[in-house]
């Protein structure tokens, strides 16, 4: 088992490829404590790991609020005993335009995709150095690679979150902490209707994906797994040189 034996933090983990990275975390021998600001959902996810055999730990705390954030990971820590793994997967798609921007949802994407992204790691690396190295693994998107005219204040947060995976990678590499960032592209989720279909028209939507999927050389959506996977390859052993790393997982369509 890849995993066997590490303390795992996940956060955004009630839903879509959090949820998948729990389920896999787990079955790969981490101990994990899962962080949402859905309860119920969270309730759901413990009972339906419990159901295959595993236990999690969860933690409700809203991570647009850095106060929060904090609280989560160390809450976290304490439960585990310390800290090995963080898979900071919190995020929004935000406002589509900016146009008459609304500087609350704006506030709020910068908050989800960026602020607790480097208020979560900040606050688990002294967890790991503790235990003599680590790994952290952001999530940011396609998106945070190449421009995005459907979400340009999205783009711009996960461009951040690059930016910070190789900057921190190389503050913290005589640490033994590792950082990279996984990158889908658009994912067969909940957040998905976020980018297609912010007008509430199923048929705009509808059109949106397919215009998205055109420029995706395998010619479908990401599943949650994937990124899940991707995100466990990071985080393990066998990825014990790699830092510093934006992996695209989105079926070729940043190498055209």
């Amino acid at each position: 088992m890849r995993l066997a034996n590490k303390l795992a933090v996940i956060t955004a983990a009630a839903s879509g490829m959090g949820r998948a990275g729990v389920d896999l975390f787990l079955r790969e021998g981490a101990r994990v404590v899962a962080i949402d600001i859905n309860a119920a959902a969270l309730a759901t996810l413990a009972q339906d790991m419990a159901a295959k055999g595993h236990t999690v730990e969860t933690v409700v705390a809203d991570l647009s609020r850095p106060d929060e954030v904090k609280r989560a990971i160390h809450v976290a820590a304490d439960r585990l005993g310390g800290i090995d793994v963080l898979w900071a997967h919190a995020g929004t798609p935000g406002p589509a335009g900016v146009e008459d921007l609304d500087l609350a949802a704006y506030d709020q994407a910068i908050a989800l995709n960026v602020t607790s992204a480097t208020l979560s790691a900040g606050e688990a690396i002294g967890h790991m150095r503790a235990r003599g190295g680590g790994a952290v693994v952001f999530t940011s998107s396609v998106s945070g690679l190449v421009g995005s005219m459907f979400s340009p204040v999205y783009s711009a947060a996960k461009f951040a979150v690059v930016g910070l995976t190789k900057s921190l990678a190389q503050r913290f590499a005589a640490d033994g902490v590792r950082v990279n960032v996984v990158c889908p592209g658009l994912a067969d989720t909940p957040m998905k209707l976020g980018f297609t279909g912010r007008s509430g028209d199923p048929a705009e939507a509808a059109a949106n994906q397919a215009r998205m999927l055109a420029a995706v050389p395998m010619g479908r959506l990401c599943k949650a797994e994937e990124v899940a996977h991707a995100a466990l390859w990071l985080a393990s052993d066998d990825a014990g040189f790699v830092t510093g790393v934006a992996l695209p997982v989105d079926g070729g369509f940043t190498a055209r």
